[in-house]
């Protein structure tokens, strides 16, 4: 395969293997398998350091003792490191090593040897740089949902050779049952993950990763490069917060035995630490912050519906903005986090770092839903559909922000967040998911330019276009123009960010794939935006 890349286009020309696809019953089958299942994975990569992961069912289903080998050559005439874990049932079969020992900006390949002399494949993985770096480029990614569509932007993005390291800001995966959450003429290539119902349980959760990871693009994205990964709400169950959410329904599970299993599950089946958040610095040219901000500490969502079935629902849409939606208690990350997130991001400025890059789960900048999206939807949509748009706009209306499951439902905590990053003269770039749609913002506070934002639309999920027949650069032009921060946006195509970032600017773009109903890895570049640093807006 040939990749060829220009600031406009990026095209991906040759075959693609056909690999392990994704197929009814594939993901059971590969979860009973014996050996090495789901390939490898590297994660939350250091200087010196890198985490390693496979997952290794023997025989006997037993425990079992892996040892991990890495080395600067693929024929690994040379360990440089390793280290070994025993790992079984009581963990999924799934195992996890932090290797130490390595050298800085340095590619490496590694392997799993298991007790039987067999190997898994071998990964390629690269330690972050110390010193004056010129140059590192980001992969980014959110809300991948198998039955929407292939996972053609993993399969793009792994075969380029411009970027060092991957960030998954959460969706990985979702958690519904068989057509609960899909294309209505149903799955799209027969991708229907395992299980068929919808997973609450700790068996659930950890079948519906392996269903996932079977995926061939998504395993070659993890086997190539390292990946810092945050978990959104999908990955737990739709608008999860730290008491509820709003799909664990009555009956289907104790809230806190369900996050508990997600959270297990996840940290089983991720290449991630056991730390919620963590810095990463890349050399003296940026330093990347994973948070938390759904699980641990987030508010609960406020319920608009009562209001606006109130005798007097304008005044009680407007007692809420100016009442209980400033509350200062509500809050996505906790005064701890919070707390740590200041003070090391002037960690970060006083070292010298030229940006600050911050990943949250859900967008930050502000939203409001322009008056006329009502003309946007179609005929056929459901009744409940129409009610949501028409309160949207209705609050909107009122200057009540589009979407309170984001940033816009807690104006306080956003407010400190982003004073915090103006004391600390940072040069803030803030990237994040959720939304299935790209958006580029200018982020202010009290008057003043506090950074900009980068929000990625998605790997499949649907956005605008799922319930709307209206042309895409109608609904962006009145987005743009019904939001002061919001300088661009498209809300009809699929793909990933790739983020790079030089001493003096940083660059995004939005990779556009041209189609996501078929396995191919055609794509082109359809918007760059440019920070210049020291300015915290967009060119």
């Amino acid at each position: 395969m040939t990749l060829r890349i220009d600031r406009r286009s990026l095209i991906l020309t040759g075959t693609l293997g056909l690999g392990a696809l994704a197929i009814p019953g594939f993901a059971l089958a590969q979860s009973l398998a014996r050996g090495f299942t789901h390939s490898v994975a590297s994660g939350e990569p250091g200087p010196d350091t890198m985490l390693l992961w496979t997952r290794y069912v023997p025989v006997s289903g037993g425990p079992v003792k892996l040892k991990a080998e890495i080395s600067k050559t693929e024929d690994f005439a040379r360990i440089v490191s390793g280290g070994e874990q025993i790992t079984g049932p009581w963990r999924d079969h799934t195992a996890k090593i932090t290797v130490q020992g390595l050298e800085p900006g340095t590619d490496y390949f590694y392997r799993f040897v298991a007790p039987d002399g067999s190997f898994s494949p071998v990964g390629r993985t690269k330690t972050l740089p110390v010193g004056n770096t010129a140059r590192f480029g980001i992969g980014i990614f959110s809300c991948s949902n198998l039955p929407f569509g292939y996972f053609n932007a993993y399969g793009h993005a792994a075969a380029r050779k411009d970027i060092d390291l991957w960030v998954h800001l959460g969706d990985y995966l979702y958690e519904y049952k068989a057509g609960g959450y899909g294309p209505k003429d149903g799955p799209v290539g027969g991708r229907s993950p395992e299980p068929a119902g919808e997973i609450i349980l700790l068996a659930d959760y950890r079948l519906r990763y392996a269903s996932y990871r079977s995926d061939p693009d998504l395993q070659e994205l993890h086997r190539v490069k390292p990946m810092l990964v945050q978990m959104d709400d999908h990955e737990s169950a739709n608008n999860s917060r730290e008491m509820s959410a709003q799909n664990n329904q009555p009956g289907e599970a104790d809230w806190n035995d369900r996050k508990a299993a997600a959270l297990q599950a996840f940290k089983e089946w991720m290449p991630v630490s056991e730390t919620p958040w963590g810095s990463y610095d890349i050399g003296g040219l940026a330093t990347l912050f994973r948070t938390e901000s759904r699980l641990l500490y987030r508010s609960d969502e406020p319920e608009l519906g009562p209001l606006f079935r109130s005798a007097d629902a304008q005044k009680a849409l407007i007692e809420f903005r100016d009442g209980a939606l400033q509350d200062p208690a509500r809050t996505m990350l906790g005064t701890e986090q919070e707390a740590w997130l200041g003070h090391a991001m002037k960690k970060s400025v006083r070292a010298g770092q030229k940006w600050q890059v911050v990943g949250f789960g859900t967008i930050m900048g502000k939203q409001r839903m322009p008056e006329n999206a009502m003309d946007w939807i179609k005929a056929d949509a459901g009744a409940g559909t129409k009610a949501y748009v028409q309160a949207g706009v209705t609050a909107s209306k009122l200057g009540l922000p589009s979407d309170l499951d984001n940033w816009g439902g807690f104006p306080a905590a956003r407010a400190r967040f982003l004073k915090s990053a103006q004391a600390a003269n940072a040069n803030l770039l803030v990237i994040c998911g959720d939304s299935h749609n790209a958006w580029a913002f200018d982020l202010g506070q009290d008057g003043k330019p506090a950074g900009v934002e980068f929000a990625g639309h998605s790997v499949t999920s649907p956005g605008y276009e799922n319930g709307s027949s209206t042309d895409p650069r109608i609904i962006a032009a009145a987005l743009v123009a019904t939001n002061p921060e919001l300088k661009w946006c498209d809300t009809s195509r699929r793909g990933y960010m790739a983020l790079t970032l030089t001493p003096e600017k940083a660059t995004n773009d939005w990779v556009f794939m041209d189609t996501i109903l078929q396995r191919t890895t055609k794509a082109s570049v359809g918007h760059t935006a440019t920070v210049t640093r020291g300015r915290n807006v967009m060119a």
